[in-house]
């Protein structure tokens, strides 16, 4: 098995948890924030499913440079687009990992931030850190917000209080 198809496996099963989570969320408590300081729960859903189009930056190019002036994060309108917009952009990023051979997957990766290197790794490492977990990483800060709002949470790596039974 390659590389990308290992990536592929665990993107496909990744995402079908966190659709399953999106799922969860009730149209209503899309607004709720746990501070005033936190997004709020439509905004960090928004950035799980936005943050799969980065593949195109991780594959096509060797260094992307983040310009956090011109970055303006998209934000879903309903659960409907989240949803719609995560399928559509984890599709993409899946059609764009699968074809990658195993030499481009080691090739260096660089990420700066208004010139300042903030990552070099392999291309596998970007893949598997920005699309896979930090999804996950996001995920867990979604079933906080949920839980805060009494909105039984979906099972992901094993049963929760509100879904015990692993059947």
């Amino acid at each position: 098995m390659s590389m990308a198809q290992a990536i592929v496996a665990e993107l496909q099963h990744e995402s079908q948890l966190t659709r399953g989570l999106f799922d969860a969320i009730p149209e209503e408590h899309l607004d709720y924030k746990a501070h005033p300081k936190s997004m709020s729960i439509r905004e960090v859903a928004s950035h799980i499913a936005e943050s799969m189009a980065w593949s195109k930056e991780m594959i096509d190019a060797d260094h992307f440079e983040m310009d956090p002036e011109a970055y303006k994060p998209w934000v879903a309108e309903s659960k409907q687009d989240l949803m719609e917009t995560l399928d559509r952009n984890t599709a993409e990023a899946i059609d764009k990992i699968r074809p990658l051979d195993d030499e481009k997957m080691l090739q260096t990766w660089t990420m700066s931030v208004a010139g300042k290197q903030m990552m070099q790794v392999p291309r596998v490492g970007v893949i598997k850190s920005m699309l896979i977990n930090h999804a996950a990483h996001h995920r867990g800060q979604l079933t906080v917000y949920l839980r805060m709002n009494d909105v039984p949470l979906p099972q992901i790596y094993g049963p929760t209080a509100d879904a015990a039974d692993m059947s």
